[in-house]
């Protein structure tokens, strides 16, 4: 990255935008702008205010390292250490998937079929935004997350520190490590292709954990896995709500339906895409 000689809020905002840009990053303003309010914690009517001023020297070193970092398309997540779901904002790091949007109709699903009093377990849990979500909005229900992980349950644990004892995580390869039996299993399991992977952008195929997108040749395998075991640990009556890719939904409904669930339905995401499928244990 070329230095200069202005090092003003503005022109150095306008240098890292005009970077970013060159490198091919999508969103090279939005970019730009996150990192400087990372490093210098301004605001925008703070920036708008004093434009002109001169960057801190410390501060404009730490922006030009991160915005090489970002050139290189690592994730902006993991150069700011923050991501934002369902309104909170969580932990991230290379050891866990990038919180998405989409998966918020996950939460959604899952607090249809929620009580008082119920107990929610969390496979794949990652970051363990999903369950945190979910008991956050539920504060009278309590969690388990699950992970084979030990790097990415550190991350969940202090992502849901707050929520005292109200969840615990376990670390299990699905449901190897677990006794017991819960109200509603939810799940954001890994379901890209193996030779599709190659295909992603470089922010997910180099920098994601490989270990949470690879869902084996047919993108199948962990709904194959939880599906046939998911019984033994869910009530009667209780649900089991999947995450899926956008050309899933009718081979994992299908699934399901050979498994004995009942009242099986595919959500759809804001884009009109298949995204999630629950179904009630008969």
């Amino acid at each position: 990255m070329t230095d200069t000689n202005r090092k003003t809020l503005k022109s150095v905002l306008e240098s890292g935008i005009l970077y970013l840009q060159e490198c091919g990053i999508d969103d090279a303003t939005r970019d730009a702008w996150l990192l400087m309010e990372h490093v210098s914690g301004i605001d925008h009517s703070i920036y708008y205010a004093h434009s002109s001023d001169e960057m801190d020297p410390d501060q404009y070193r730490k922006y030009r390292e991160l915005l090489e970092k970002r050139g290189m398309h690592i994730p902006l997540q993991y150069l700011t250490g923050k991501a934002w779901f369902y309104g909170l904002c969580f932990h991230v790091n290379e050891s866990v998937l990038i919180p998405r949007q989409d998966t918020e109709i996950l939460v959604e699903e899952a607090l249809h079929h929620l009580e008082n009093g119920d107990r929610v377990l969390d496979l794949c849990t990652g970051s363990g935004c999903i369950l945190t979500a979910i008991l956050h909005e539920k504060p009278k229900c309590t969690g388990t997350g699950a992970d084979i992980s030990p790097e990415a349950l550190q991350i969940a644990e202090e992502n849901a520190a707050y929520l005292g004892e109200r969840v615990h995580f376990v670390q299990s390869d699905l449901f190897l490590a677990l006794e017991e039996t819960y109200d509603l299993i939810v799940s954001n399991p890994p379901y890209i292709r193996t030779q599709v992977i190659k295909e992603l952008m470089p922010e997910v195929k180099d920098y994601e954990p490989r270990l949470a997108l690879d869902g084996k040749a047919d993108g199948l395998h962990f709904y194959r896995r939880i599906i046939a075991d998911a019984h033994r640990y869910l009530r009667e009556g209780g649900y089991l709500c999947l995450e899926i890719g956008y050309d899933q939904g009718e081979e994992v409904r299908k699934l399901m339906n050979a498994a004995g669930y009942s009242d099986v339905i595919v959500q759809k995401d804001l884009a009109g895409l298949d995204r999630v499928v629950s179904g009630r244990r008969a």
